[in-house]
């Protein structure tokens, strides 16, 4: 159990929020030189967010984030589940947090010089081990669910690539199944997996990637996009073989469908952000769901759909209206029905606007900055918080949109 900070530990750090804005980015920044020189921790991160200096930017909002409402920390509780969830998939463990807390707090006396005294490192070790003590809390019970569910496990386990099916022109489907045919743990729409790989000439990497298939109980589904210049997708798509074994850990994430919690539900996607939908929306088929169903996707043109023929076969259920977007104009052979609509362009939050109905969830999936802008959309709308949930796959966060706010 935390210990509850103290008010002057709380003062002090949230006088801190002006050093923070002027110098929070070379703290992370700092902090990360010092945490990816030892070789054990390295490894537990996605470097393509360090290559690209994202990283290091979200932590600094985040860092940011907690200084600002460190009187109200119940307004980060969604940040802090996936922080916890986003752990457990990477297997962190409470003796990792020692290795941040002291590149933190170094990188703090690094970066303020004579500014950090006595009095302000004190206060940060504490504001640091207290939001440490609630993960590591957190972490322990979803670890301990892990273990106890049916097929569940914890660490790391071998799957074999059962099949792999080309989804689009730059998608490719990889059917997972467990190399000691076990049962596995059913996942819930909207979880990811987390991958522990090692690449030639790159090292070892950390991926997690949204699960696309309907819950199972004997496999999973990854469909991953060829991103330019990405080592770990071209890798999937250039390398991997049916057959290979992949190391994986158990299903996480906080970004979960539930159709007996949402009646009516609105998917709002772009690119290969539509996999934890198509997961969902295989949950709704299995189940014979009555929900009412709209799906909007945005894709740049028709070799880019994912999917496409599914998305076809769902307009044709009265319960799942279908929006297919395309930057690059409208294909020729589209054409639209009563359930499927195609548009030229992008999806647009003036375009969201217009779409609002009450009573709905929203849920978002894709590329940073057009999640920033969909929720944006919503949230001018009126649509209440409680009804937009939302899953970046880049290196944006909770802390981008309270900095944006």
């Amino acid at each position: 159990m935390s210990t509850m900070l103290d008010d002057k530990t709380r003062s002090i750090v949230s006088a801190c929020v002006p050093a923070l804005e002027a110098h929070g980015l070379s703290i992370t920044q700092e902090m990360y030189r010092r945490l990816l020189s030892k070789p054990e921790i390295r490894d537990l991160f996605n470097m393509s967010h360090q290559k690209d200096g994202e990283q290091p930017k979200a932590l600094a909002l985040a860092v940011l984030a907690y200084a600002r409402n460190i009187n109200n920390l119940g307004a980060l509780g969604g940040m802090v589940e996936r922080i916890a969830e986003k752990h457990v998939g990477l297997n962190i463990l409470p003796e990792h947090y020692p290795f941040v807390g002291e590149a933190l707090l170094g990188a703090i006396a690094h970066v303020l010089g004579d500014a950090a005294t006595p009095e302000i490192m004190e206060a940060w070790g504490k504001a640091y081990w207290f939001l440490a003590d609630v993960l590591i809390g957190r972490e322990k019970q979803i670890y301990h669910a892990h273990a106890s569910a049916p097929g569940g496990w914890v660490g790391w386990r071998n799957f074999t690539v059962r099949s792999i099916t080309v989804e689009s022109s730059t998608v490719k489907s990889f059917e997972l199944i467990p190399s000691d045919r076990k049962p596995v743990m059913r996942h819930q729409p909207g979880q990811y997996l987390s991958l522990k790989l090692d690449i030639p000439n790159h090292g070892s990497q950390r991926r997690n990637y949204s699960i696309s298939s309907a819950p199972a109980d004997d496999h999973y589904r990854l469909s991953i996009r060829k991103a330019e210049g990405g080592v770990v997708s071209s890798w999937f798509h250039d390398t991997l073989k049916e057959g290979d074994e992949l190391v994986v850990s158990a299903p996480a994430g906080e970004f979960v469908y539930d159709p007996a919690q949402e009646t009516k539900t609105m998917f709002i996607s772009a690119g290969i952000g539509l996999t934890p939908f198509v997961s969902a929306l295989g949950l709704i088929e299995e189940k014979q769901a009555k929900n009412l169903i709209r799906f909007v996707h945005g894709t740049h043109a028709a070799d880019t759909l994912a999917f496409g023929a599914y998305l076809q076969e769902l307009a044709t259920q009265n319960n799942v209206q279908t929006d297919i977007f395309y930057s690059a104009g409208i294909p020729d052979h589209a054409a639209s029905s009563a359930h499927l609509a195609h548009h030229a362009g992008r999806i647009t939050p003036e375009w969201l606007a217009t779409q609002i109905e009450p009573n709905t969830v929203y849920r978002l999936c894709g590329p940073d900055q057009f999640m920033l802008d969909m929720i944006k959309a919503l949230k001018t709308q009126g649509v209440p918080a409680t009804h937009i949930r939302y899953e970046f796959f880049g290196s944006a966060s909770d802390a981008q949109l309270l900095a944006a706010a």
